[in-house]
């Protein structure tokens, strides 16, 4: 009995940290799905989002409600607008080899990751939240973290939003179309241009909503990018590239095996998600719901 008191709380910690891989996952899938490249600035784009916040809130330990949330709905408006940018100087790699893709985004990442040291310079940053989700409280007889529950309900709630606009608006629709078969929507008479920067620039937004949720728990440095990209990628794949809802429980599992393993040898935590990464891909090479849409249920 002990013993399962003792692991609730890091299976809570392992919880949050899962939804919000989904989430950063899920932005890095939309692009993948719609545009066919991966896009590698999606990390410094997620690290961009903890910057913008930062600027926002500004100095201090802790911040107003007002002022937080206010944070969390224009930082993404912000980094989306710089995924934007991106978007139109990716144009020129469409339908050509998927290598000048990679290089492009590879470079937009060392990029935004050096603005960042410019602009902020390179020591770890901690991004205020109010006292009204900070701190501990008291569940029965064990402590928990009081922003780790907001960190899980947050990140619920945009996976579940995102879902319900994939599934049941008309844009979503023509989104899942794209990930089919761009060229058919083209024929439909759909501006694919048109979609592709919308796809993206929401790409990106989700990307920065993860980071500001995620800041307080990660911290914020210039390189945090990295340690979101990698997991994103890794879950995709883990979860199945045609599965919305792969995606979420793979990264509620990479989240639950770091967590708990991190709980208990420390020196493990990140390498028991490749070892969950092979073990699954072994026996399934298409991941846990593999399907031939990136945006399928």
């Amino acid at each position: 009995m002990d013993f399962v008191a003792n692991l609730l709380p890091h299976v809570v910690n392992g919880l949050s940290l899962g939804l919000l891989f989904a989430l950063i996952a899920l932005g890095f899938m939309l692009i993948v799905g719609v545009m066919e490249v991966i896009n590698l600035a999606h990390g410094s784009l997620f690290a961009l989002g903890m910057y913008v916040a930062l600027f926002l809130l500004g100095p201090g330990t802790s911040a107003t409600p007002g002022m937080y949330v206010l944070a969390l709905l224009l930082a993404p408006v912000a980094v989306a607008a710089f995924g934007l940018l991106l978007e139109l100087c990716m144009r020129r790699t469409y339908g050509r080899d998927p290598l000048y893709g990679l290089l492009l985004t590879f470079g937009a990442a060392l990029v935004i990751e050096e603005l960042i040291r410019a602009i902020w310079g390179s020591r770890e940053r901690t991004l205020p939240v109010p006292e009204a989700i900070s701190g501990a409280m008291l569940l029965g007889d064990l402590i928990y973290a009081r922003y780790r529950f907001f960190a899980c309900a947050i990140a619920a709630a945009l996976i579940l939003a995102l879902w319900l606009f994939i599934e049941k608006t008309r844009v979503g629709a023509v989104i899942k179309a794209g990930a089919h078969d761009s060229e058919m929507v083209r024929a439909l008479g759909y501006n694919l241009s048109r979609l592709r920067m919308g796809v993206f620039a929401l790409g990106t937004a989700l990307a920065a909503v993860a980071g500001i949720v995620m800041a307080p728990i990660w911290g914020i440095r210039p390189h945090v990018g990295v340690d979101a990209v990698v997991p994103a990628f890794l879950i995709i794949v883990l979860g199945g590239v045609g599965s919305f809802w792969g995606a979420v429980i793979a990264g509620i599992l990479v989240g639950l095996v770091v967590g708990l393993t991190g709980a208990y040898a420390s020196e493990w935590s990140l390498m028991s998600m490749y070892i969950l990464f092979i073990l699954v891909v072994t026996f399934r090479a298409r991941g846990l719901f593999g399907r031939k849409s990136a945006l399928d249920t």
